[in-house]
């Protein structure tokens, strides 16, 4: 569900008072009942289609917590920066060009539960780890179509990348001299003011953050058969 398609919540909402009177005023009863009046009303009409499996309470339940989402900050300034780096450097292929989403929608999964797990970002109201990887993927997949790219937003990960690869010998990854040299390299930056930290997060925090990009990174490569990203 984009962004653009929840500002039609409103174009629903008018039509739905047009038809009934009593439909409107439940729909009008909180912010989360317009959303999920949104949410049905969309379906019902082709304007969005049920997907992960969801049934349509399921879904009107991830259409609130998308909502929620959207109103909370920073988190939903991490979702779409994490989903765009995932877009541009992990895309749903493997390394002889045939499709692998399963890879990208696994790395995206994983590196949205590593920004939890290190206070990257906090769930925000009735929103669950898992709506957060749905709400991620199906940026990606909208990001995936997307050929006007001018930036590269994987450059991130393609620096952590940079440290697995120069730890790598004989197909084995050192660890240890992998993580110690992104430890360096997360420090650096804070030290020279290129990486800001805000006073929710801790260096420590940050630096596990980055040595698990770096775990999701490689199994991401070793799923598509990449060299790099």
């Amino acid at each position: 569900m984009s962004l653009k398609r929840m500002l039609l919540a409103g174009v629903c909402l008018i039509a739905a008072a047009v038809a009934s009177p009593t439909y409107a005023q439940e729909c009008a009863s909180s912010q989360n009942a317009a959303v999920q009046c949104f949410v049905g009303n969309a379906v019902r009409t082709n304007l969005l289609t049920l997907h992960f499996g969801m049934t349509m309470s399921q879904f009107k339940a991830y259409g609130v917590s998308v909502s929620n989402t959207l109103q909370t900050q920073p988190t939903s300034l991490v979702v779409v920066g994490l989903a765009s780096a995932v877009a541009d450097a992990m895309p749903p292929t493997n390394a002889n060009g045939s499709a692998n989403s399963t890879a990208q929608q696994t790395a995206m999964d994983s590196i949205v539960a590593a920004a939890l797990a290190n206070n990257l970002m906090t769930l925000p109201p009735q929103t669950t780890s898992q709506d957060l990887q749905w709400l991620s993927i199906d940026l990606v997949n909208a990001m995936n179509a997307n050929g006007h790219i001018l930036l590269s937003p994987g450059t991130l990960l393609r620096v952590i990348d940079s440290y697995v690869v120069s730890s790598t010998a004989n197909g084995t990854v050192n660890w240890t001299q992998a993580n110690s040299a992104i430890a360096s390299m997360v420090n650096s930056l804070a030290s020279g003011g290129l990486l800001k930290l805000p006073p929710t997060i801790t260096a420590s925090q940050a630096i596990q953050f980055a040595q698990s990009l770096a775990q999701t990174i490689y199994t991401y490569k070793t799923a598509t058969g990449r060299q790099t990203l």
